[in-house]
């Protein structure tokens, strides 16, 4: 669980410094949204046979899915996306 939490937390940050745009959403948003961009990625990653639990493939997809989701946050939430 802890491993999750930080693992959650690294990719959240990937995400905010990749999306473009102000990231005001705070600590445990980001871990929130690593953690969900992990399970997707994962999910969608092994599913398709990109590659097995464990592999470094696995951190790309799920910083690509954790910035995707950072975005849906953004566009439900009415926050506008501009320069930092």
């Amino acid at each position: 669980m802890i491993g999750t939490i930080i693992v959650g937390f690294i990719v959240g940050l990937l995400a905010r410094a990749l999306h473009p745009g102000d990231d005001n959403i705070g600590w445990i948003w980001t871990i929130l949204l690593g953690i969900a961009g992990s399970f997707v990625g994962g999910w969608i990653g092994q599913a398709a046979g990109w590659y097995q639990p464990g592999q470094a493939a696995g951190w790309v997809v799920s910083t690509i899915v954790a910035v995707v989701l950072l975005i849906v946050y953004y566009k439900i939430r009415g926050i506008k996306m501009g320069k930092k």
